[in-house]
């Protein structure tokens, strides 16, 4: 996102927090997978909203994967996340592609997290450090399958 700011293709709107109770869950690698499962959860997730210009939002689908299926970008309802003027917005959000979501869901016993906070994100394999042999989808569907 930083380096979307910095080319002018993105600006930081505010802390926000989803309208609907959604399953926030870490898969291998550390990559966290917002599901596309309302009142799965016991949370609201909290988390960035960001103003993307057509350009940047083509460059988040590409490293989230849309075409490889890892993501897919759907409508999301989300109210400020301070409490203060009760707005609701609609944005988009990527969640985890449809495809593997209800998996990934009993794979984490169904119990998520309420946000990605910077404790979660120690455990982040970086894209360059994970193994080449295995794309994404072949490691989800590994994790989803493991014991």
């Amino acid at each position: 996102m930083q380096d979307l700011i910095s080319h002018n293709d993105c600006d930081f709107i505010g802390s926000y927090v989803t309208n609907n109770n959604l399953p926030l869950v870490i898969g291998p690698y550390g990559v966290p997978f917002l599901l596309n499962l309302p009142g799965s959860s016991r949370h609201r997730v909290r988390g960035e909203l960001y103003s993307v210009s057509d350009s940047g939002l083509q460059r988040l689908d590409e490293l989230e994967g849309i075409t490889l299926g890892h993501y897919e970008r759907l409508p999301i309802t989300l109210t400020p996340e301070n409490g203060g003027v009760s707005t609701v917005v609609e944005a988009e959000a990527y969640y985890a592609h449809r495809s593997f979501a209800e998996e990934m869901w009993r794979k984490s016993g169904e119990e998520g997290y309420d946000a990605y906070t910077v404790e979660l994100g120690m455990n982040y394999v970086k894209r360059d450090l994970r193994p080449k042999d295995r794309n994404l989808r072949d490691q989800i569907a590994l994790f989803c399958s493991s014991d």
